[in-house]
């Protein structure tokens, strides 16, 4: 499984569900009681589900990174336990729903991982799962917008799972025995206008520095060179120096869509 730090986890997930819980409507977390946060990172998807179930409903979280739980422990106070996905560490039907959030894609077996949700859970198994292919990049730098689509297409070249699951978590489910599935999309909109916000000037000043793009750096160089990694490293300091320059000017806006696919089905 592929790992991730808890600062990578907190700028790809920052207020991805503000404003877009309808999505997880077929989660039923009105009726719940037992939820479990399969591969929950720091928490962010644990708190809106704590959040949206009954005040008396229990929500835990597990994950195979003590550094992560550390985190989530901290941020939340809600429970989290230590698990791997595919041997959760929880009896048969011990919950209602078993969910996960960016967990399928970053695995070699999927339906491993859903045939163990569907194992703990009595009732609903959801995964949230993005598709990466279908990411969008506008923004007032031209540089970025050509940068952006150059290294996430290689990084989906050099990426040894499927990042780009999307609503193709179906098959898994249908795979691993669930029922009743049932898919809908939601697109998570990253906006970056003045008057800029701390994170915004952290994203710029990786940008200038190359570490954005030093987080997918074994990806990248597998899908082309270690070469034309540097050239692309190079370029992308370059362009990273432009968004600082045009943050300095407030003339500098970025918007980033992200469509995820929330599927749901019943254990049979």
């Amino acid at each position: 499984m592929r790992r991730f730090s808890a600062e990578y986890l907190e700028h790809t997930r920052r207020g991805m569900w503000a404003d877009g819980r309808e999505a997880l409507a077929d989660l039923e977390l009105a009726g719940r009681r037992r939820v479990l946060d399969v591969g929950c990172g720091t928490g962010e998807l644990t708190r809106v589900l704590d959040a949206e179930a009954p005040p008396d409903a229990t929500v835990i979280g597990v994950d195979a990174d003590p550094d992560l739980l550390r985190v989530a422990r901290e941020e939340t106070g809600l429970p989290y336990v230590a698990g791997d996905a595919t041997r959760l560490p929880v009896p048969d039907g011990a919950v209602d729903l078993a969910v996960c959030q960016a967990l399928l894609i970053n695995l070699p077996e999927p339906t491993a991982a859903v045939r163990e949700l569907a194992r703990v859970s009595s009732d609903l198994v959801a995964a949230i799962e993005p598709d990466n292919a279908a990411v969008t990049v506008t923004s007032t730098v031209d540089a970025e917008e050509r940068l952006e689509r150059e290294a996430r297409e290689a990084y989906l070249q050099g990426v040894d799972t499927d990042v780009a699951l999307g609503d193709r978590v179906r098959e898994a489910f249908a795979a691993a025995g669930v029922g009743e599935i049932r898919t809908r999309r939601y697109v998570h909109e990253k906006r970056v206008a003045a008057p800029y916000a701390e994170p915004a000037l952290t994203a710029a000043a990786r940008k200038a520095s190359g570490a954005g793009l030093a987080d997918h750096r074994e990806e990248l160089i597998a899908a082309t060179s270690e070469s034309a990694y540097d050239d692309l490293r190079r370029r992308w300091r370059e362009m990273g120096r432009e968004v600082v320059d045009a943050i300095g000017d407030d003339e500098y806006e970025r918007v980033e869509r992200v469509p995820f696919d929330v599927t749901v089905g019943r254990v049979e």
